[in-house]
């Protein structure tokens, strides 16, 4: 016995696929991913219609989409993150109903409650057996943690894992197990692992963002944090990674071993588990094929599922014991209110992905950002679209200062005590307005075009069409 299906197309059928129906993907593979692609256009050779498509994250990769939303065989997506290329698109009105936005921890937490019921779920396997015991970190495809993939396969009605790499059975040390896969398809190729490394993930040669990774590091130092025991998340950005190895350099220098590193991980983590700065690595989604190599080979490098990372409903979450994350932003408003999700003319380009979840969770929730971006101010008086709450946000360090949100008195005084240069978040606003002048208001329509929704399943903000 096996659940080796003939093809896509027997599997789809089989799976009893109809219009009106939900079908999800995952986004390990990233901007290599062929899996979304290759199955939408068999469904379409089929003629169903009218499907909402519930993907983690959608990249350039996935533009072909847009056909099929003209075509009317998609007409609602649900994602967490959307670049530029697909981006653009939904935000000149495209879409027949508004996308979905929700946070890392909000998708498995919907997908689990029901409110969002996942009919299909089509999994991306590197390695797969005849029987559907699956795993990320082995074959010619590997990208590491299956994370996001895990939730859908647990939850959905119907779950066909596709691969490139099929095992003899029984393939052992999987992701997602047989007992939740119901068909198993071999293709020729399922992704190109190098575009699992999409946008930056060097650290910075820039002398204005190694400044803003050392201020970075002294106000960890000065929140009192950086003990024994320490937990630690950073983004793929260049300031960031430069911060994590600032970072590294301390806590060797200092002797502080911290208790784990989290999230999306880099090879820059990777390092630093292996010198020592941290216990484990928890993974939910690997950024480089370094951090590939470390989840295949390193038992403290462990996987980790979107639930287990970020869900605010599950009966806890590694988010909540989170000491510091560094986190980017396109802007931030005088109420320290996060834009991620649109660019300066309003464009959908982004989306929250772990974001909101890890500054609700963290102790210290930390933007770098510089005050201006292509001669665009960084802080305004309201960002384009509120992506994360400023309420959840405890500080801005920038090139020329740091704000501290007014709601941490404590971390203010510290931060000064400390020699850190502490300005109030309006001053950076006019300092940054003398230098690139006020920005203009997008042309934004009326209709909506995306919704946010926070991660405890409200919605926080709306994103409308762009004028042409």
């Amino acid at each position: 016995m096996n659940k080796l299906a003939k093809d896509l197309k027997h599997a789809i059928l089989d799976s009893g696929l109809k219009d009106g129906m939900t079908i999800s993907f995952h986004h390990h593979l990233r901007n290599g991913d062929h899996v979304l692609n290759m199955v939408m256009d068999e469904i379409a050779a089929l003629g169903i219609k009218d499907l909402t498509v519930n993907a983690s994250s959608l990249f350039d990769v996935h533009k072909p989409l847009a056909e099929h939303i003209k075509n009317g065989v998609v007409t609602t997506i649900l994602t967490d993150y959307m670049s530029s290329g697909l981006g653009s698109f939904i935000s000149s009105g495209w879409m027949k109903n508004p996308v979905q936005f929700r946070t890392h921890g909000g998708r498995p937490a919907d997908i689990e409650n029901g409110r969002t019921p996942v009919d299909v779920a089509f999994i991306a396997a590197p390695a797969c057996d005849p029987m559907g015991n699956l795993k990320g970190s082995e074959g010619r495809s590997a990208c590491g943690s299956l994370g996001y993939a895990i939730p859908d396969a647990k939850n959905a009605r119907y779950v066909i894992a596709v691969t490139d790499g099929l095992r003899p059975y029984p393939l052992t040390g999987w992701s997602i197990p047989e007992t939740d896969v119901d068909a198993v398809v071999a293709v020729e190729s399922i992704g190109d692992p190098a575009g699992i490394v999409s946008g930056t993930t060097k650290i910075t040669r820039d002398p204005v963002g190694l400044r803003m990774a050392e201020t970075a590091v002294d106000v960890i130092r000065a929140s009192g944090l950086l003990k024994e025991g320490f937990s630690f998340q950073t983004g793929a950005g260049g300031a960031s990674l430069a911060a994590a190895k600032y970072l590294k350099d301390v806590m060797l220098k200092e002797e502080i071993r911290g208790s784990f590193g989290l999230g999306g991980i880099t090879g820059y983590m990777v390092d630093m588990l292996r010198e020592g700065c941290f216990e484990s690595l928890l993974d939910v989604q690997c950024f480089d094929l370094k951090a590939v190599e470390s989840i295949r080979s390193d038992p403290r490098h462990r996987e980790i599922s979107a639930t287990h990372y970020a869900s605010p409903f599950a009966k806890s979450a590694v988010v909540d014991s989170l000491d510091v994350v560094i986190l980017g932003a396109t802007e931030i408003d005088t109420d320290f209110n996060i834009n991620v999700h649109t660019d300066s003319d309003g464009r959908i380009m982004g989306g929250s992905g772990g974001h909101s979840d890890t500054a609700a969770g963290a102790k210290l929730a930390m933007i770098i950002a510089p005050i201006s971006r292509a001669r665009l101010p960084i802080v305004t008086d309201r960002v384009t679209c509120i992506s994360t709450p400023g309420s959840t946000i405890d500080v801005l360090v920038t090139q020329k200062g740091v704000a501290v949100n007014p709601k941490d008195e404590e971390l203010k005084l510290r931060l000064k005590d400390a020699g850190i240069k502490v300005m109030d978040i309006r001053e950076l606003k006019e300092l940054a307005e003398k230098t690139s002048g006020a920005p203009l208001k997008p042309a934004i329509g009326e209709r909506v075009v995306a919704d946010v929704i926070y991660r405890d399943g409200t919605v926080i903000d709306h994103i409308r069409e762009v004028r042409a």
